[in-house]
């Protein structure tokens, strides 16, 4: 069969949100086609599928500006209780 995912992902090197990077990746069969990153704040293609994609979703501003919103509401706040349990 096929499988398609979704990774949500922060990359981080303190809790500061300067510091975080917010991904939400789509992949099909172990390969990444479209992926969106919040320090460019938009959709990022890597075939010619996502490519495609990214051109269409990233005309969204709604959506675009939601997913720059996770780098705060997803990435800081679950960071940040990590470093306190350390």
């Amino acid at each position: 069969g096929f499988l398609e995912y979704t990774v949500w992902r922060c990359a981080f090197t303190s809790p500061d949100l300067k510091d975080i990077e917010f991904y939400h990746s789509y992949n099909y069969n172990k390969i990444k086609y479209v992926e969106f990153s919040s320090s460019l704040g938009k959709f990022v293609g890597y075939n010619e599928v996502g490519v495609k994609q990214a051109e269409a979703w990233n005309k969204d501003q709604g959506q675009l500006a939601a997913l720059k919103a996770q780098k705060e509401t997803y990435c800081q706040h679950n960071i940040g209780m990590q470093y306190s349990y350390i």
